[in-house]
């Protein structure tokens, strides 16, 4: 009841947003954030009640529709993976909307904001393979939208076009690889189809077929061009949701249907999965050292991170499973608070490159301290969330393959020299006042948004025992597959 009750309240908001005129913009704001908070304390409420001793989907809502021939079910449930996403989606959802307040006055705008985290929230919990395709690809749709709508530059139509084609056309393979799932068993549920044995060379081609649909969502090298374009194009709500959450995609989709459907072949396949994702985080982290824009620095260093995240995957152990979840989770509040900071400094002086920064420590202090805590979150600092999933995925990682964890450990320590070289840049040495002679510090709204993030990043490093007990039954069930 809970979970439909979610659905109908975002999709109540679209249609009010859809008939409120736009000369109404601040009404249109106010619902936004009332609907979006409501969704955001359901979604709470559906992870504080969830049983974890409990393997199967909970919160199960069904409506069957049989066309003709087909047999869709729609199918809506959550498990002790997907509740964590679904609340991230929520919880980053619910803080844009607020960031947006004064920044945004697009009726356009707010309307595809709630229409993605509709989407988003179906993605994570949709138990029907056809829909979840649908969803999946139809996220495109609104943030196509935001970052050729309303970026920041010229060049952001050709950014969306980066987004829409690198990511749709990665997934044609995916859709050919669910139609023969769909003939072949008979059916397009969740539950079916997991119960079913697919022979090595057919886990082997479906694999493949659902690899680069993934990898291009989170990305991997060499599907990996259109993330930076997309971040530095978008306007920061967009970076936020993209960095946060869209990354996530393909990680859900990893744990949800590579191990679990095509367990061998994803064995087979691992050392081209670690080949690649080694040379995503060096290239990335190389890459990243040499920007002057400060959202390019951190759009690569998402790519490392996620890169990471898919070795620990991809451990087959239960150290590197969890270590990985939890630090696609720690991403998600990580990136997001790194995305709105460089946004903010956007917002009031309408660059990015570093050229024109500096000294910011004397006139924003309070940015400096929120700027300095979220760079060291960002470099795996112990006492972060970060710390707790890197350490868990290199020690499962090490206990696979010891070249690939020093290669990867690698990328970690690369990872504090871009970050540490732009904080320095940025907040050290003397005030360049010949391009800025008026500074503002962060106000309270901006403040409120980042002290949550930056609590919940100290919350899980101190205590990360509140998300890796919900899932040790989830990730023991998937590691017995193998």
């Amino acid at each position: 009841m809970l979970l439909s009750s979610i659905f109908l309240l975002l999709l109540f908001c679209i249609f009010v947003i859809s008939l409120v005129p736009i000369k109404n913009i601040f009404l249109i704001k106010q619902f936004c954030l009332i609907i979006s908070g409501l969704v955001l304390i359901l979604s709470v409420i559906l992870l504080l009640n969830l049983n974890f001793n409990f393997y199967y989907f909970q919160y199960l809502t069904t409506l069957t529709l049989d066309i003709n021939f087909l047999n869709i079910i729609f199918a809506f449930g959550l498990d002790s993976i997907s509740i964590y996403f679904f609340v991230l989606t929520s919880l980053l959802s619910f803080l844009c909307v607020l960031f947006s307040w004064t920044n945004t006055n697009s009726k356009d705008f707010f309307f595809n904001l709630i229409l993605l985290e509709l989407l988003l929230l179906l993605v994570f919990s949709v138990l029907d393979l056809i829909l979840f395709y649908i969803f999946f690809e139809a996220i495109l749709i609104p943030m196509f939208l935001i970052i050729g709508m309303l970026g920041s530059r010229s060049r952001k139509i050709r950014a969306a076009y980066l987004l829409f084609f690198y990511t749709l056309i990665g997934s044609i393979l995916m859709l050919v690889g669910i139609i023969y799932i769909y003939f072949i068993v008979g059916t397009s549920s969740f539950e079916i189809i997991f119960s079913y044995n697919f022979s090595l060379q057919e886990q082997q081609w479906l694999w493949l077929a659902f690899f680069i649909s993934f990898a291009s969502k989170i990305p991997m090298f060499p599907f990996h061009i259109w993330l930076p374009e997309a971040h530095v194009e978008a306007p920061t709500v967009g970076s936020v949701l993209l960095a946060g959450i869209l990354l996530k995609l393909g990680v859900y989709g990893f744990l949800r249907f590579s191990l679990t459907l095509f367990s061998e072949a994803s064995l087979y396949y691992s050392p081209f999965v670690y080949v690649l994702c080694i040379i995503g985080i060096l290239y990335s982290s190389f890459t990243a050292i040499r920007q002057t824009d400060i959202k390019r620095i951190i759009a690569y260093s998402s790519i490392a991170h996620m890169n990471l995240v898919v070795l620990g995957i991809f451990s087959f152990n239960i150290i590197g499973l969890e270590g990985s979840i939890l630090q696609s989770l720690s991403h998600g509040f990580v990136s997001g608070g790194m995305f709105l900071l460089v946004g903010i400094l956007y917002d009031r002086y309408h660059s990015r490159l570093l050229y024109y920064y500096g000294g910011l420590v004397h006139v924003m202090p309070l940015y400096s301290f929120f700027f300095l805590a979220f760079t060291l979150a960002n470099i795996a600092t112990p006492g972060t969330s970060s710390f707790v999933g890197e350490f868990l995925l290199l020690c499962g990682i090490y206990q696979i393959n010891i070249v690939t964890c020093f290669l990867s450990a690698f990328g970690v320590i690369l990872s504090a020299v871009y970050s540490l070289w732009l904080y320095n840049r940025l907040v050290f040495g003397n005030l360049k006042i010949i391009f800025t002679q008026k500074f503002n510090d962060l106000v309270l709204r901006e403040t409120v948004i980042l002290s949550t993030l930056l609590l919940l990043i100290l919350f899980f490093g101190v205590y990360p025992y509140f998300l890796l007990n919900g899932l040790k039954l989830y990730v023991t069930g998937m590691l017995n597959l193998f």
